[in-house]
């Protein structure tokens, strides 16, 4: 189809020294940091979208390492590595005549399975290694400002340590090997709860006994110690590694879930399900794309060699249109790798955070921490309706308009003493205000019970674009259903909230104070963004057909009924 994104993909000719030179590949809840050492072994960090950890931390599952035996000849030759986008496969090749290799890795779009495929032309042996770094509890060296703990002093008035739980490494079954991660503390729910005066909404605590983690699968293969399976001698190897995670669950409970999933997997060959998983790529390219050209010409199949994107040098060339397209449908595939799980994207790097030079900690890394802030979040979705990407749109819409919808009327009610909802600019998955930002003074001791910081304290436009992002959505969709249960009742909350919180003048005008813009102006009269907003929005739900809302709906959206 014209969707065929072939002409993006990216080619590399030699090996890479780590995950610095590691390359994206995902099915939207599961996704991969993966590249190939000089040495010929294929390795892959795994993120997922709900491995969540007693900090709320969103962890890494691990990493895995696929080696040959005998060894490949090194330096490798001929080697080429390929992102094919247009299947979501990383593709390496290396080796000549009877020591040519192929490899071919992906993360099925269908089942939450990595699978790797090996094809040599003399038979090797397949070695799957686990390798950990969560071995034994540790404390962090630092913290992120949307870390739970984050300022939290001890009696010293020092930082209160916060200390990683160790993975468990499972015994080795015939031809499987596994980890997982099972929260046996929540650090935080309960306390941000009380902290923040919202234990009297209840609710499951989001992180205890959330279990995560990974089997190793290979027919027929031996397993050399807990953390390395090996396979016969074949021409041919095909590794699976399910990912899973199961909340609230015991470990024995996660590990029937996961056995579950591989016998329903290893029923169907990989005849069918690679296919099926092309099927998916194909439909997601050609339900849209934008290819830029220049002087009408359409660009050549092209890649990059090196390992930096290349970026334009200010003047145009005949390059430049080339550039921007490849770039957006690169970031269109980084979407689609990390959009469709449990949790909204992340905006600092997404499930794709590796170890960074020169900052703290290790692969569980990731600078501004676990928490969401709206401005961030929102902002991969925008060009999601128009693209037809509707359902990487999902998960966003599930935590802010259905999820967390019941805490933001229960905080509103709490906090200002009137009804609707207003949506906080930075919250943790659970929906409770990051610790930093609210403060660790306790609800009952405060005069004023809203957040103490200032940067985003009266800053509420997140519901207003919330709003209009779903609006988006529908108005591509034409989905009644979801104007029906998920916009309208978001809209009259959000709006019902503007509607009772501020005054009205003598001559009946609302006055906004105090507001804040955005996070620059920290107090003012009338803010532009939510004036703006509540104007966008209420415009919009009003060219509504008239059977679309109820009366008082459209009463609300013509002046407000409430004040």
């Amino acid at each position: 189809g014209g969707g065929d994104p072939s002409r993006y993909n990216v080619v590399w000719t030699t090996p890479s020294a780590d995950h610095a030179g590691s390359m994206p590949l995902g099915n939207g809840d599961i996704a991969l940091n993966a590249w190939v050492e000089p040495s010929g072994d294929l390795l892959f960090y795994i993120g997922k979208s709900d491995s969540w950890d007693e900090n709320g931390r969103l962890l890494k599952i691990g990493r895995v390492r696929i080696s040959l035996d005998p060894r490949p000849s090194t330096p490798l030759q001929a080697f080429e590595q390929t992102l094919d986008l247009s299947t979501a496969t990383l593709q390496v090749r290396y080796g000549e005549g009877e020591r040519a290799v192929t490899v071919r890795a992906w993360v099925d779009a269908n089942r939450p399975v990595i699978r790797v495929e090996v094809d040599g032309r003399g038979p090797t042996r397949a070695v799957a290694s686990i390798e950990l770094w969560r071995t034994s509890r540790y404390v962090l060296p630092s913290l992120e400002v949307s870390d739970v703990m984050f300022g939290r002093k001890d009696g010293d008035g020092k930082q209160v340590a916060v200390t990683v739980e160790p993975d468990s490494v499972l015994a080795p079954r015939k031809g499987r090997i596994g980890w997982f991660h099972h929260n046996v503390a929540s650090v935080g729910p309960e306390l941000t709860a009380t902290v923040q005066g919202l234990n009297g909404f209840t609710r499951p605590d989001p992180l205890l006994h959330r279990t995560f983690g990974a089997v190793i699968a290979m027919q027929n293969a031996v397993a050399i110690d807990s953390l390395r399976l090996r396979s016969p001698a074949s021409t041919r190897h095909l590794i699976n590694v399910y990912v899973v995670t199961k909340h609230p669950a015991s470990p024995g409970e996660w590990l029937k879930a996961v056995d579950d999933v591989i016998v329903a997997d290893e029923s169907l060959p990989l005849t069918i399900v690679r296919p099926a998983h092309e099927l998916w790529w194909e439909k997601f390219w050609n339900r849209s794309w934008i290819h830029v050209t220049t002087g009408g010409t359409a660009p050549d199949k092209r890649s990059a060699s090196d390992k930096t994107p290349t970026g334009s040098t200010g003047q145009p060339t005949e390059d430049d249109a080339f550039v921007v397209s490849r770039a957006y449908a690169l970031q269109r595939f980084i979407n689609a790798c990390a959009g469709r799980g449990r949790y909204p994207i992340k905006f600092n790097g997404s499930l794709l955070t590796v170890p960074y030079r020169d900052r703290p900690g290790d692969a569980d890394y990731r600078q501004w921490g676990p928490g969401y802030w709206w401005q961030n979040t929102r902002l991969p979705y925008y060009t999601m309706p128009a693209a037809g990407d509707y359902e990487l749109m999902e998960p966003l819409f599930r935590m802010y308009a259905r999820d967390l919808m019941p805490l933001f009327r229960y905080r509103t009610r709490l906090y200002m003493n009137h009804g609707g909802a207003f949506i906080p600019e930075c919250i943790y998955f659970w929906g409770d205000l990051f610790s930093e930002t609210y403060g660790w003074t306790p609800f009952e001791q405060r005069t004023d019970k809203q957040q103490e910081s200032r940067w985003h304290k009266w800053e509420w436009v997140s519901g207003l674009e919330l709003v209009w992002l779903m609006m988006d959505y529908y108005e591509h969709t034409t989905d009644q259903q979801f104007l029906r249960e998920t916009v309208l009742p978001t809209a009259h909350e959000v709006l019902t909230f503007f509607d009772l919180h501020y005054p009205l003048d003598e001559n009946g005008t609302m006055v906004m104070h105090p507001s804040q813009a955005a996070e620059t102006w920290w107090e003012c009269t009338n803010p532009m963004p939510e004036i703006a907003g509540i104007h966008a929005v209420v415009d919009r739900l009003a060219s509504l057909p008239e059977k679309s809302a109820t009366a008082e709906q459209r009463a609300l959206w013509s002046s407000g009924t409430h004040g």
